[in-house]
């Protein structure tokens, strides 16, 4: 005979002071674990809307970044004009771009971060979707002007329209905020590419930029710059190469994000214990009487486990509640592959939120077990007797 549901509810609403207080600790762990998760989806999600489909990136041999790689500026008229690069009016949809970094203090603190500055040529606004201007305009080639991403300059200071600021001996005016649809660009400032080479006296692109025809030809581009042992470059796709990044930037965060979810769930779990063991204690003859109407022991056991399972979703719902108004929510942190800052927002997805509720339903049942065996393993006399 199994023992009807409501049987699990009324206890869970009469013992309401000791159900709060361990669903909102249940809660508490949940909340901390969907932020950092949150954390890491966010950056997930910008890096993974950064790469077009049909672009390619090329850098040196080697190199695992635009950071550290470079291209002769030889090497680029070479692959201008390569088979398969898309053409608009005739000219190859490529350009070479510059990396540098410079560092930057952060608003309202001492501390600062170092922030990309990306050198791009007219080319650049037409292979990459979602750039546009919301402030200002777009700098003028060949002068120092920037434009800087409207994240970035929210959260740095002397980055907003009209400041300056200093790359190696050069003043660069800020004449404009942009916007990229969410995507690693907005963690970047603008300039043109040609006045950077000339502030930072360095003649060679980082790294270059190409529009394959369709998907036969960026296979065929990548696998004919890669193999070629007179260009010492290497091609892959840009979704590739925001994947790779990917993978470095979020798995800390998320490696951290589950080291301190289960020394939590650790804690969490201890609270569910002596909250059922309280209850087991107060129950016994109820217990007893059960048995006496016939309920076996394994109806004893599953009920008590869904008690402990109910609060714990309890506690899974609360948790939620209190990440979710950090939904979107823009931050940033430090990129480990370009050793940059990195804006995003937060992202409490409807999957982080499952797997929250599947936490919680483990946190409860595991800190129930041993309870909810103990209250099925009475003996009929003995409960009525206590």
């Amino acid at each position: 005979m199994v023992l009807p549901l409501k049987y699990n509810f009324r206890n869970i609403v009469v013992r309401k002071g000791s159900t709060l207080a361990t669903a909102f600790t249940i809660g508490l762990t949940v909340a901390v674990f969907l932020l950092v998760m949150a954390l890491a989806r966010g950056i997930d999600l910008t890096l993974e809307s950064s790469g077009e489909p049909l672009n390619l990136i090329v850098l040196r041999e080697g190199s695992t970044a635009e950071l550290n790689s470079s291209i002769t500026r030889e090497n680029f008229k070479d692959l201008i004009f390569l088979d398969g690069i898309e053409r608009i009016d005739d000219q190859p949809l490529a350009t070479g771009e510059m990396i540098t970094l410079i560092y930057k203090a952060r608003k309202g603190q001492n501390q600062g971060s170092n922030v990309t500055i990306r050198g791009v040529g007219p080319m650049s606004f037409k292979l990459r979707s979602g750039f546009h201007i919301s402030e200002g305009r777009l700098f003028q080639s060949g002068l120092t002007e920037a434009v800087v991403s409207k994240r970035i300059a929210e959260r740095f200071q002397g980055l907003g329209i009209g400041d300056k600021f200093r790359i190696q001996t050069t003043d660069y005016t800020v004449v404009g905020l942009f916007d990229s649809a969410g995507k690693a660009f907005e963690s970047e400032i603008w300039v043109d590419a040609n006045s950077l080479a000339s502030s930072t006296n360095r003649p060679a692109f980082s790294s270059a930029l190409l529009r394959a025809k369709d998907q036969n030809a960026l296979t065929a581009l990548s696998k004919r710059i890669t193999d070629d042992p007179k260009l010492h470059l290497k091609a892959v796709s840009e979704r590739v190469f925001y994947e790779d990044q990917q993978g470095v930037a979020s798995g800390a965060l998320k490696g951290l994000a589950v080291f301190v979810s289960l020394i939590m769930a650790v804690g969490a779990g201890f609270a569910g214990m002596n909250t059922m063991y309280a209850a087991v204690a107060r129950r016994t003859k109820e217990i007893g009487t059960l048995r006496v109407l016939g309920f076996k022991r394994l109806s004893i056991l599953i009920a008590f486990l869904l008690e402990s399972v109910s609060i714990a979703l309890i506690g899974a719902i609360i948790g939620i509640l209190l990440a979710l108004p950090l939904n979107f929510v823009s931050t940033g942190t430090s990129n480990f592959v370009t050793f940059s800052e990195i804006a995003f927002n937060f992202r409490v997805t409807p999957g982080l939120m499952l797997a929250a509720l599947i936490f919680a339903v483990v946190i409860g049942f595991v800190g129930s077990l041993l309870p909810s065996i103990r209250a099925s393993r009475f003996k009929i006399v003995d409960a009525l007797r206590a």
